[in-house]
């Protein structure tokens, strides 16, 4: 076998590398196309973030900002998830003022150029007016925010983000988009009726809530329920009650016979325990879980986890009372 002289190992080379030429366009294509932009939305609140990734599926990255039983009120965001903000295809929040401390960054992206959807907004809000205790009730004045605590505006916000999702990400499966978005309505109509069913066990004289801070005035709303007040007579946690406000809601517990404190898990209760004292004793403090999920497997992973949970420890709550 003759060795191939130094002229044609030159041509054979040359002819190599002529191919490998041609086929990196292709291969650049096609790296385009697998490992380019992946469609993302951005969501402000864990509970927001579970609903919309339910939406969502594997159409798109979803990526939430707010960690495990964090405050909506008070999380902050870093440098890297401001950025996130602004590189999104859509960013999802609740608004109406809850999310205190992102706002700021939500509305940069949005002047930016980014689509922003704020869910609470579009479904209804209730608002804020004052209680007997001097705390905020629906009414008249601020929007609430806490709209969660309604599962059939859930439902309808379900339906709300899956069409801005189908608008704004480009690259969705639309069928699989509003498939999504169908099961998990269905999902949320039958907690519905099964929160309906849990709460007919109360007595109609023991529907009475109070609570860390006004956040039940949806589900109040809904399932038909009496907001006697809260600790923090006020929609958000950054308040501070003062010795009036806890006397007032004290009071107002003596006249509708309340021996039972709702106050959020993620929360010491020690705004809730002074209630012990102001009332004698005899005061019992019940766990929620109310503005944020916590980490999987502890108690409310998912929206419709914390919703049962919730359903729950209010039920036996009360009808123990």
């Amino acid at each position: 076998m003759r060795t191939p002289t130094k002229a044609a190992r030159a041509t054979r080379a040359r002819t190599l590398l002529l191919v490998l030429l041609a086929l990196v366009p292709a291969g650049l294509a096609t790296a385009c196309t697998s490992g380019g932009h992946q469609p993302r939305v951005v969501v402000t609140t864990n509970i927001l973030g579970d609903i919309t990734r339910e939406i969502v599926g594997d159409e798109a990255e979803v990526s939430v900002l707010m960690k495990p039983n964090a405050d909506p009120h008070s999380f902050g965001l870093s440098a890297v998830q401001a950025a996130e903000l602004e590189h999104a295809d859509l960013v999802v929040f609740n608004g109406l003022g809850l999310e205190e401390n992102v706002l700021r960054h939500v509305d940069a992206a949005r002047a930016s150029g980014v689509a922003t959807f704020e869910v609470g907004k579009a479904v209804h809000p209730l608002t804020f007016q004052a209680h007997d205790d001097g705390g905020p009730e629906e009414g008249t004045g601020q929007p609430d925010p806490h709209f969660w605590t309604d599962p059939d505006r859930v439902r309808e916000a379900a339906g709300l983000i899956s069409e801005r999702v189908i608008e704004h990400v480009d690259g969705v499966n639309e069928k699989a988009v509003r498939d999504n978005a169908a099961r998990y309505r269905e999902r949320l109509a039958d907690l519905t009726t099964w929160m309906e069913k849990s709460f007919d066990r109360i007595p109609r004289e023991r529907r009475a809530l109070v609570t860390n801070h006004h956040v039940f005035g949806y589900l109040a709303e809904r399932f038909d329920f009496r907001v006697i007040g809260a600790v923090i007579p006020s929609g958000t946690t950054l308040a501070s009650p003062s010795s009036s406000d806890l006397r007032s809601l004290t009071q107002a517990m003596q006249k509708a016979g309340v021996r039972t404190v709702f106050a959020d898990s993620s929360q010491p209760n020690r705004l809730a325990e002074v209630l012990r004292t102001e009332l004698g004793g005899g005061v019992r403090v019940v766990e929620l879980y109310s503005e944020s999920l916590t980490e999987k497997g502890k108690g409310a992973g998912t929206y419709l986890e914390m919703m049962r949970a919730n359903t729950t420890a209010m039920a036996d709550g009360l009808t123990d009372a």
